[in-house]
Parts: structure tokens; C-alpha cells; sequence
């Protein structure tokens, strides 16, 4: 490939990157929202975390930035630009899995723990803060870690927005070669790479958190 075409793919993989982030910061926010409402004492703020968790896992991610990026616009007269768009589209659905990682977790906190928080007269949210999360944040790591691989690979539905991430560009230059394998391979590649350093550095931190849980 010529330095320009290659100009491209890196500026796709830069732009696949920026998604990535922006995606799982907005997921994990919701993850950990929507997980522990639907571990809630109030059975109505568990009740419709639960209808939102249904919802957004039932509903295909690619359908979903569909919605945001053409569907909105008609509808309310706003249009959010491609990189909003996919970041609210991938959040709001990968969030709604994550929410159930968050709450299987918390669930499986020693009830011993929940009941020696309420003895300290600690309030819910001391005792989600200072001793649920402590010991539950660790074992969502392995789980998380998954979710956010297939964030990345959810991130090349936002082509069909005109983005130019990663599988955008990577196709723009299949078109200029015309070498099918050849490209696509190359995107393979990248992908795996990103993946591989991705789960990588979450089994560093799940190790780092445990041993901050074991002190």
C-alpha cells in the first residue's frame, strides 16, 4: 500500500480507538447504574431497571445506530454526528449486558458482609460504596473484559454511518487495490492486536484490584 492509503487505516484505527473509549465510558456508567438499581430495595426502581436491561439487550446494536443517527433527526430535528451518535448507540446497549455483570457480582457478595455494614449503621450507599463494590468490582473484571472485545468489534457497525473508523477505511482502500484477502486480513490483524492488548491489560488490573481486596 502506498503511504497515503496507509494514512488512512492508521487514521481508522484512530478513530476506532476514540469510539472504543468514549463507548465504554459510557457503558460502564450505565453498568453500574442500571446493576445496582436492579439490586434496589424499591421493587419500582428495580422493576424498571429490569425493563431497561430487557429492552436494550433484546434490540441489535446495529438497529440501535440506526435509530440514533437516522431515525432522531426525523423525529425530534436534532442530528447527532456520527462519533456521538455510535458512542450513545454501542453505551446504551453494551451497558444493558454490563448491567447484569454488575448485578450477578453484587449478589454474590458474602451476605455476612451487607449484614455487617448495616450492624457499622452505615446507608445503602456507604454500604454499596465502602463494602460491596470492594469485593464485587474484581470479579466483574473477567466479564468486563469480554464485553469490552466485543465493544471493539461493535465499534464497525458505526460505518454504516459514514464513519471513518478501522472497517470504513480498510473498505475504501479494498476498493482502491481491489485485493479483497489481502485488506481484509491486514483488518484482522488490527483487530486482533487491539483485542489481545485489550484483555491484556484487564488481567492486569483484575490481579491489581484483588490484591488491594486481599490487604
Amino acid at each position: 500500500m502506498t503511504a497515503g492509503l496507509w494514512e488512512l487505516v492508521l487514521q481508522g484505527i484512530g478513530t476506532t480507538l476514540q469510539l472504543l473509549v468514549y463507548g465504554a465510558l459510557l457503558a460502564v456508567a450505565v453498568s453500574f447504574v442500571v446493576g445496582a438499581a436492579r439490586t434496589h430495595r424499591s421493587r419500582l426502581v428495580r422493576f424498571l431497571a429490569a425493563c431497561y436491561t430487557e429492552v436494550f439487550r433484546g434490540i441489535s446494536a446495529l438497529v440501535m445506530i440506526f435509530w440514533v443517527f437516522f431515525v432522531l433527526p426525523v423525529a425530534f430535528g436534532w442530528q447527532l454526528v456520527p462519533m456521538w451518535a455510535g458512542t450513545l448507540a454501542l453505551g446504551l446497549t453494551y451497558g444493558a449486558y454490563g448491567s447484569e455483570i454488575v448485578r450477578g457480582a453484587l449478589a454474590a457478595v458474602d451476605p455476612a458482609q451487607r449484614e455487617g455494614g448495616i450492624a457499622l449503621g452505615f446507608s445503602p450507599w456507604q454500604r454499596l460504596r465502602l463494602v460491596l463494590l470492594p469485593q464485587a468490582v474484581p470479579e466483574m473484571i473477567p466479564s468486563f473484559s469480554n464485553l469490552l472485545v466485543e465493544l471493539l468489534k461493535g465499534t464497525a457497525l458505526v460505518s454504516i454511518t459514514g464513519m471513518g473508523d478501522l472497517a470504513f477505511s480498510g473498505n475504501l482502500v479494498r476498493l482502491a487495490l481491489q485485493q479483497s484477502g489481502q485488506i481484509y486480513a491486514y483488518l484482522l490483524l488490527i483487530y486482533f492486536v487491539i483485542a489481545f492488548l485489550l484483555t491484556r491489560g484487564m488481567r492486569v488490573l483484575e490481579r491489581r484490584l484483588k490484591a488491594e481486596v486481599a490487604r
